[in-house]
Formats: structure tokens, C-alpha cells, sequence
């Protein structure tokens, strides 16, 4: 009785926790309407064996909780884990719904009489089944049965990254569905409901309840002969599996020849136990790996069946959707072929000196950048080979050791374009800790690396080409725009032209002439900065000097007091382009950095002559320097276009320099422009300055 009361609080509070979690993720299921109906038959269950003098009513109430049951069982596996359409379940699932919900009609129209008689009831704990009641049970059966196969079918279809999310639950939701179908079969077989057998139902159901609990409290060799990989691997799982079904004979066999000496609910407990064991084993990841390795060593010439990983890696980068869905799929193949926990993406930012993440599976939070001169990158380059942290290593120094062992990073992958290190896929820990991996796997990661390269390279020159298109398209946008503004242009002189002739009040005609006139360069400026929207410009090359053109540019910004330091260094260039790129970069130092916060600005030379603008303000993450910061129309602004930054860096690489940037979120961003120095020293007043 004791095991009844404690399966009742567990299915409960199975049923609190699942609803809490659904509420707050604002995500519902059916999960919890079969849990609550179990603790109702347990209860009534238990209060129909308590020797009272309504037994035979607590068992007529349990009646309707077991007509219950199917339709709740039913619309759970019909639902759990899976993508319904947007009307719901499909005609032939309702209608599946329905004819199961009818069976409370049974014992709404039929005494309790039809059902059973029970001389002895509760003394002796045997309900003998009447007529009805025996097909009433064949129904439940059947139902609860057809409930079993769809979760069955719900496992084998899931993918392998949600197999880990649902396989306790799955599990749990099968072990209570098993014991139902053994406690009725039992009953049909014998013809009678033996409650006896209530406790291994409850101790069941304790199992069940608790890893539910568990799992919403995580809420995460030579060979002569030739087989399939993958028929052995199925053929291993049979032979298991039949081993088990053995194991059951064995006992039945036992209770059969020993009778009272061979406990039958212990017997049924344990084998039900061993069932659930076997099943959290064949659904282990490192079980399987523990196998693939023991089938290589004893079986095989080759550890991996070259054409399965082939043809699966070439599904995989064919049907992805973007450039994340491409990475997130190249990281769960790495994770799948070659048994680790997790795995992320390191890629390149030019002009930074430094690697970042682009994408991480299952190895958050992974948020720091490597530095160029790492001694890992430097091995990858000079070695161009996989690196393994069980490897030596004596050139790493202890804080590239900490960054290893902080994330249990096993191997580091290459990937290059050329000969230049393009980026680096990191590894987690290996499933199985002892495994050894040798050349054969290092070939492989390499090969998939080359092959993911061509495939990364190829995204980004897509949505360059698509990127271009767009600029195609504002190019032609503008071209219009420009039509207009020039016939504006035309108007306004030909108002000016014949205001000279005709306007006599000397101080209005020159007031109108000087409007007229701004308004003319002004629009006329416009016309120059949209056809410059796509294309490079044509530069006025002159010589500039950088410390004076900076200062001017300072006192520009309004409201804001920014140091100008530094010495003189004059360059080649366009003074009035220049000028665009020195006022963005003030303008977003002074948008990002709040009130009263100091913005610096220095002119000098390291090697070629730079402005360095130094802010203190929110700073900018790796990956948003790295995928949006230069591209068009990408802003954080909330009032933003995004053109600026790509503008300054169109018209820099136009001057032959560089931009480079460097940012840490929450302490700031420092800008450099980088630019030719001019080829002679200019004449005493030749420099272009104010």
C-alpha cells in the first residue's frame, strides 16, 4: 500500500511540474492528462483494497478512470514531439480520439455487475471477470497497444539531435504503457483482475514519475569478411534484445517450477526494470560509440563506412535554408560521425587579428576570440593537421591549457582557403574518454573540413552576389533619383537667371541669389553622394594634412568636446571624402558613448600614416564586427541604414588603406584608418587643410 501512496504524490507532482514548465513556457501538451488519470486509479485503486465497506464502489469509479485512460493515452502519442499542421491532427487521428473517448460509455450504461464478480473481494484480491468486462478490457488493451506503437514510431523517426530531448520521457511514457498492457493481458489471460499485481504497477509508475521529474529538472583490426556496418550494429541490438526476452523466459520458467518459493511481483518487477534498463541503453550515445569501437578493433579494416558518411554529409550541405542552418549542420556531423559533446565554428575577422565564434553547438557559453599568434593556430598552419589535446603539446602555454580544459575541447580542426587559416572548428569531450583516435579519424575530420570550406565559400559568394544585386538595385533607384534632382537643378538656375532681370530691390535680389545658390550646391552635392551609394569614387587626389583635417572635423560635432592629439602626417587623397569618413566615426563614437564620456582622437604614423578615434561607449560583440558591422544596410541604430561604415570603408579602400576596428562590449570601440602616405613632401602652402 505504501508503494500506492508514494506513486500517487509522484504522479502528481509529475503533473504540477509539467504544468508549470508549460506555463511558463507558454508551450502546451497533452503530457500531463495521463499522469493526473493514473494517480485518480491508483487512488481509487488503493481506497478499493483498503477493506472498507465500499470496495465494489471505489472499483466502479476506477471503471470510468479506466475507460479514460485509452483516449488520453491515445491523443498523447498522437501529439508529443511531433510537428502537427496548422489545422491539428489529421481526420483519421480524430476519429481514432473520438472512438476511443466512447468507451466511457461502457460503465455509464452497464452495473457494475456486468463487469465482474468478486466473492471474496478485498479479502482475497481477485475480481473475476464477467462477459462485458472481458471485452471491456480487450478494448482498453487494443487501444492502449495502438498508443504504444505511435510512440514507438515517434522514436524511431526523431532526429538524432532531438532523440536526447525526448528519450527519458519517451521512455517513461512507454514503461507505464508497458505495465498497463501486462496488468490487462494478465487479466484477459487468466480472466480475472488479480490486484496483486498493484504494486508492480505502482513501483512502475514511481520509475516513470521520477525520470520524467529528472528529465524536466535538466531541462538536457583486420577482417576476412566483409558486413554492413550498420546490419551488424542492428544484428548486435537483436541479439540484446532477444537475450532479454530469454531472460523473461527463464523466470517464468522459474516461477513455474518453484511456485511460492519464486516471488511472482518481484519476479515481474525485476523483469520490468531490466526492460527499462536495456531501453535507456540502446538509446545511449556512449553505448553506441563503446560498440562502433568494439565492431572496429575486432571487425573491421576501416572504423567508418566511407560511402554512409559521404553520401550523408552531401545530403546535409545540400538542403540547408541559410548560412547559420549550413554551420549549425557541419557542427551535429562533426558531433554524430566522430562521437564528442558539441562543437563551434572559428572564423577570421580581417583587419581584427583575431578568430571568433560564428556559430557553437552544445559548447555555450563559448564567447572568446583567439589571437592570431595562438600556438594552436600556429601548429594548424605550420603542421596543417588536426590538433589533438591529448597530443604533448609542450609549446602551449597555461592559459591556452585553461581555454581547453575550461571547455573540454578534444581536437581542433582546420579549415583553409589557399594556404591561408580561414577559420577552425573546435571539438568538445569525447564520448567514450578512452577512445583512441588515430589517422584514420584525422583524415576523415580533414576531408570533411575541405569539403565544408568549398561549401562555406560558396554560401558567401552567394550572398555577396546577392548583396550586389541589392546595390544593382539602389544603383538604379538612385539613378532615377539623380534625373530628377538634376532637372531641379536646371529650374532653379533658370529662376536664378531671370531673377537678375526682373527682381529690382538690390538687397532681396542678393539675399534670393545667395539662398538659391546654397540650395543649388547643396542638392547638387546630394547628386554626387548618390551616384557614390555603389560604386567606388572618382577621387580628387590632393595632399591633405590628417592632424588639421581631424580637428576641423572635431569641431563639426556639436555638443560634444572631443581631444584632437598627435603630430602632422600628410597623405594623398580626396580632402572631401576623407572628411565623410573622419565625421561617421566621430558621429558613431558620439552616438554610442553616453553623456560627459571622453572621445579621443590621434593622428601619428606606424609605418603609414592613421587616425585612431577611441571611444567609451557600449562597444560591439566579435560576431556583430564580424557578420554586420561593414555590410550594407546592417545597423544596431534603431533609426540607423546601415551605410555609413561600408560608405568609409568603400572610399578608404578606394585611397589604397584600411580600416581596421577593435571593440570590447561594455568598454568601447577603437577605429583606425590606415592611408598611403604622399609621394613627395608637398610645397609650403600646397597642403589642403582647411
Amino acid at each position: 500500500m505504501s508503494l500506492t501512496l508514494i506513486s500517487v504524490f509522484l504522479l502528481l507532482a509529475s503533473v504540477l511540474r509539467i504544468v508549470l514548465l508549460e506555463r511558463r513556457s507558454g508551450a502546451y501538451s497533452y503530457l500531463a492528462v495521463p499522469f493526473f488519470a493514473i494517480a485518480v486509479l491508483e487512488l481509487f485503486d488503493f481506497f478499493a483494497l483498503g477493506n472498507s465497506r465500499a470496495e465494489i464502489d471505489w472499483k466502479r469509479c476506477a471503471l470510468f478512470v479506466e475507460a479514460l485512460l485509452p483516449s488520453c493515452w491515445i491523443l498523447l502519442s498522437l501529439t508529443y514531439a511531433r510537428e502537427l499542421p496548422e489545422r491539428g491532427l489529421s481526420l483519421k487521428s480524430r476519429l481514432l480520439v473520438g472512438i476511443s473517448a466512447l468507451l466511457v460509455l461502457v460503465p455509464l450504461l452497464l452495473p457494475a455487475a456486468s463487469f465482474y464478480y468478486a466473492p471474496d473481494f478485498p479479502a482475497e484480491a481477485v475480481l473475476f471477470l464477467a462477459d462485458a468486462g472481458y471485452y471491456f478490457y480487450v478494448a482498453i488493451l487494443l487501444l492502449l497497444v495502438v498508443a504504444l506503437i505511435n510512440f514507438e514510431s515517434t522514436l524511431v523517426n526523431a532526429s538524432s539531435e532531438a532523440l536526447w530531448r525526448v528519450k527519458l520521457d519517451i521512455v517513461a511514457l512507454c514503461s507505464m504503457l508497458a505495465v498497463l498492457a501486462f496488468y490487462y493481458s494478465s487479466a484477459l489471460l487468466y480472466r480475472s483482475l488479480n490486484m496483486e499485481l498493484a504494486p508492480l504497477r505502482s513501483l512502475l509508475f514511481i520509475i516513470a514519475s521520477l525520470m520524467l521529474l529528472y528529465a524536466r529538472s535538466h531541462w538536457r583490426g583486420s577482417a576476412r569478411v566483409k558486413v554492413s556496418q550498420a546490419v551488424l550494429l542492428k544484428s548486435v541490438v537483436i541479439v540484446v534484445i532477444s537475450a532479454y526476452l530469454v531472460m523473461l523466459g527463464a523466470l517464468g520458467e522459474a516461477m513455474k517450477y518453484f511456485g511460492p518459493l519464486f516471488p511472482r511481483v518481484l519476479t515481474l518487477s525485476l523483469g520490468f526494470i531490466a526492460g527499462i534498463l536495456l531501453l535507456l541503453l540502446l538509446l545511449s550515445d556512449r553505448a553506441k560509440r563503446e560498440l562502433k569501437v568494439l565492431l572496429h578493433k575486432h571487425f573491421y579494416q576501416s572504423k567508418y563506412d566511407y560511402r554512409a558518411q559521404w553520401l550523408g554529409l552531401t545530403e546535409r550541405l545540400s538542403t540547408f535554408e541559410g548560412g547559420d542552418d549550413l554551420v549549425h549542420r557541419v557542427l551535429l556531423a562533426y558531433c554524430e560521425i566522430f562521437g564528442v559533446h558539441g562543437a563551434a565554428l572559428y572564423q577570421h575577422q580581417q583587419g581584427c587579428g583575431w578568430y571568433c565564434v560564428a556559430s557553437a553547438l552544445e559548447l555555450e557559453p563559448l564567447r572568446e576570440t583567439i589571437n592570431d599568434d595562438n600556438p594552436i593556430l600556429t601548429s594548424l598552419r605550420e603542421r596543417q593537421w588536426v590538433f589533438c589535446s591529448g597530443d604533448p603539446n609542450h609549446e602551449l602555454t597555461p592559459h591556452e591549457w585553461l581555454f581547453l580544459e575550461r571547455y573540454g575541447i578534444s581536437f581542433v580542426v582546420p579549415l583553409f582557403e589557399g594556404e591561408a587559416l580561414s577559420g577552425f572548428i573546435v571539438l568538445g569531450a569525447q564520448v567514450v574518454p578512452d577512445e583512441q583516435y588515430r589517422y584514420e579519424d584525422f583524415d576523415l575530420m580533414k576531408t570533411i573540413a575541405r569539403q565544408v570550406s568549398v561549401a562555406m565559400q560558396h554560401q558567401r559568394l552567394s550572398e555577396q552576389l546577392t548583396q550586389s544585386k541589392a546595390m544593382e538595385a539602389v544603383g538604379s533607384l538612385a539613378t532615377f533619383v539623380v534625373h530628377d534632382l538634376k532637372n531641379l537643378a536646371a529650374t532653379i538656375s533658370l529662376v536664378l537667371e531671370n531673377a537678375r532681370e526682373h527682381i529690382d530691390n538690390p538687397e532681396f535680389q542678393q539675399d534670393m541669389l545667395s539662398s538659391l545658390g546654397n540650395t543649388t550646391k547643396k542638392m547638387h552635392h546630394l547628386i554626387g553622394r548618390l551616384r557614390n551609394l555603389g560604386e567606388s569614387e572618382l577621387l580628387q587626389r590632393r595632399p591633405v594634412d590628417l592632424l588639421a583635417l581631424t580637428g576641423d572635423c572635431a569641431a563639426m560635432v556639436q555638443g560634444r568636446t572631443i581631444s584632437v592629439q598627435g603630430d602632422q602626417q600628410v597623405v594623398l587623397g580626396d580632402r572631401e571624402e576623407l572628411q565623410k569618413v573622419l565625421l561617421n566615426l566621430l558621429l558613431n563614437a558620439v552616438e554610442a558613448s553616453p553623456p560627459g564620456a571622453s572621445i579621443t582622437v590621434e593622428v601619428g604614423c606606424n609605418g603609414t600614416p592613421f587616425v585612431k578615434v577611441a571611444d567609451r561607449g557600449c562597444g560591439m560583440s566579435p560576431r556583430f564586427i564580424r557578420n554586420d558591422l561593414f555590410v550594407p544596410f546592417r545597423t544596431s541604430k534603431p533609426t540607423g541604414l546601415g551605410i555609413g561604415l561600408y560608405q568609409s570603408r568603400q572610399i578608404v579602400t578606394a585611397h589604397g588603406g584600411s580600416i581596421e576596428v577593435s571593440s570590447v562590449e561594455g568598454e568601447g570601440t577603437v577605429f583606425t584608418v590606415h592611408l598611403p602616405v604622399a609621394a613627395e613632401e608637398p610645397a609650403a602652402g600646397a597642403i589642403e587643410a582647411a
